[in-house]
């Protein structure tokens, strides 16, 4: 063979070396394209808006030249509304979600999880549903109030911590079960509890003057808007004292999906005007409760409490499924996952309970 043909043979080896590599590159660095588009968020539309609420109006004229006039004669406040925050995702396919967060709580607890990972909110936006998350009135961005509250500055971080089940704070430190899914390291407490959030209205530091109704009331509005923007009756996530309002709706509008109880704190009554709303219209419900109900510590009062409460739960789930009614209680030891405090959305097992209500969303068809 001469070296000419011997150089050209050689030659042409190398152009298909150099090909099979650059398609090989190409694939991979499509394959990592690929994997690394299905993670981003593509959000469609987003913004802000107020629900409901009503105005208060002031007696006598206002002074159109002094506006520091001491008595606000004649003057405005608009109060006691929701504070709606939407994002719609561009595969918007499925039933738009809203969320409404419980005692002590913004919207932000459902935004992100104390460790910064996602929140629940993006995790149902990648599946296709929009996300509405409300911050109830006399609460976050929602503040303003017809009721004159009283903010309490003595420090009861402690005590929240051991109603929602967390663990048990010792020697001025959290001490967590063993299988706890609860970040514990220093920062997340410390994100967890900045996170709680006062109630402009209230004068109880024990929530015991929290005004149902006039939540509900605005719940029911963010419902109806909702509905009026999507064409779609949207499914309401509700967290603890949260479920209260969630029930009550149902009196108010005949725009809800489904209803996902992430342990609310109680239950309707079976012979409750709000469980004659729920029945009367076929909504779908499901509660979610945690662990350390069943293999709670006994000697702590908070034990007791969530058994009664999951007990109220299965109470109602049994009377709607008796009448014909579609409801479920999830009790997340039992389906294998366990180590759930309250805030089961902010803990290191997160998607694992996210995938599970959308596996309920899917097999009863809520769209």
């Amino acid at each position: 063979m001469s070296n000419k043909w011997k150089l050209a043979t050689t030659a042409a080896i190398a152009s298909i070396l150099l090909a099979a590599c650059s398609t090989t590159n190409n694939e991979s660095s499509s394959s990592s394209t690929s994997k690394e588009d299905s993670q981003v968020l593509r959000i469609a539309d987003q913004g802000l808006f107020s629900a409901g609420g009503t105005v208060t109006r002031n007696e006598g004229t206002f002074d159109p030249v002094n506006q520091w006039e001491e008595s606000g004669a004649g003057q405005t406040s608009h109060v006691d509304h929701a504070n709606v925050l939407f994002q719609i995702p561009e595969n918007d396919t499925e039933a738009p979600m809203i969320f409404l967060h419980g005692y002590g709580q913004s919207r932000m607890g459902w935004q992100t999880t104390i460790d910064g990972r996602d929140g629940w909110p993006d995790y149902f936006l990648r599946q296709g549903h929009s996300v509405w998350l409300v911050d109830q009135p006399r609460r976050g961005e929602a503040g303003q109030t017809s009721v004159a509250g009283e903010i309490s500055t003595t420090p009861f971080d402690q005590r929240w911590y051991t109603q929602f089940r967390i663990g048990r704070w010792e020697n001025g430190k959290s001490q967590v079960p063993e299988n706890s899914q609860f970040p514990n390291d220093e920062e997340s407490l410390n994100q967890f509890f900045r996170q709680m959030t006062p109630d402009t209205g209230m004068r109880s530091d024990m929530g015991a003057d929290f005004d149902n109704e006039v939540v509900a009331r605005a719940l029911a509005e963010t419902i109806d808007e909702v509905f009026e923007r999507t064409g779609k009756k949207p499914i309401v996530v509700t967290h603890s004292q949260g479920g209260g309002p969630g029930w009550t709706a149902a009196r108010y509008t005949e725009n809800i999906g489904a209803i996902v109880a992430i342990e609310p704190g109680g239950a309707p009554a079976t012979d409750s005007e709000d469980y004659k709303a729920i029945e009367e219209q076929k909504i779908p419900v499901t509660f979610y409760f945690g662990d350390y109900i069943d293999n709670g510590d006994e000697n702590i009062p908070a034990t007791g409490q969530w058994k009664q409460m999951r007990a109220a739960a299965q109470t109602f789930v049994d009377a709607l499924n008796d009448n014909g009614g579609n409801a479920t209680l999830v009790d997340l030891p039992k389906e294998g996952i366990e180590g759930n405090s309250h805030f089961m959305f902010q803990e290191k097992n997160s998607d694992e309970i996210a995938a599970h209500i959308e596996d309920w969303i899917k097999e009863n068809d809520i769209n």
